[in-house]
């Protein structure tokens, strides 16, 4: 079950996200999801694995592959069991580590499981469900800047001088982000 009870999202305790993107940190090459706050510019980087980076940006692309991979073998088997993934929620940041929820509904009953979050959010881009933060664990975590995010990811130029420029300007804006004050990735 659930590490904390999720409050009701209209309770105001949370916070609707989307997935800004993913891209890795120039510094050590680990994947990064940025989740972006649906109705203002506040942001928040989690820092997540190879594999479900993978798995995300697979989902995020729409790209389909011939054979289920594992969140898309958990959405089936939730469906099949007639569950429906209702939404996801990072409810907690411990200890530089952050920690969600699925809120599921199994008929009439509520459920609540336990998740890393990069899971979490891969699943419910598979199940269309949506993706809450909660504002303790927003208040907590480091806030990208979006200004110079958004200049990072559209840097144009080709060949090694352009990659090396996008590569400095994302070592400035992560070199700003302090990792240990919002949580690494944490097997």
């Amino acid at each position: 079950m659930g590490q904390d009870n999720i409050n009701d999202k209209s309770s105001g305790d949370l916070v609707k996200m989307i997935v800004a993107g993913v891209t890795l940190d120039p510094s050590n090459n680990m994947p990064i999801i940025i989740l972006k706050a649906e109705d203002s510019d506040v942001a928040i980087p989690i820092w997540i694995g190879l594999i479900e980076a993978s798995a995300i940006a697979t989902e995020l692309e729409g790209i389909k592959l011939a054979r289920p991979m594992t969140h898309d073998l958990l959405k089936n088997v939730l469906e099949a069991l007639g569950g429906n993934l209702d939404r996801i929620v990072v409810c907690d940041l411990k200890e530089n580590t952050f920690y969600a929820t699925l809120v599921v509904f199994m008929k009439d009953t509520r459920v609540e499981i336990d998740s890393r979050p990069s899971d979490a959010i891969a699943l419910a881009l598979r199940a269309g469900a949506e993706i809450y933060v909660a504002k303790k664990v927003i208040e907590s975590s480091q806030h990208v800047d979006l200004t110079a995010l958004k200049e990072a990811m559209a840097e144009e130029g080709e060949g090694e001088e352009g990659e090396k420029k996008k590569k400095d300007k994302w070592t400035e804006i992560l070199e700003n982000l302090r990792p240990e004050d919002f949580g690494k990735y944490k097997m």
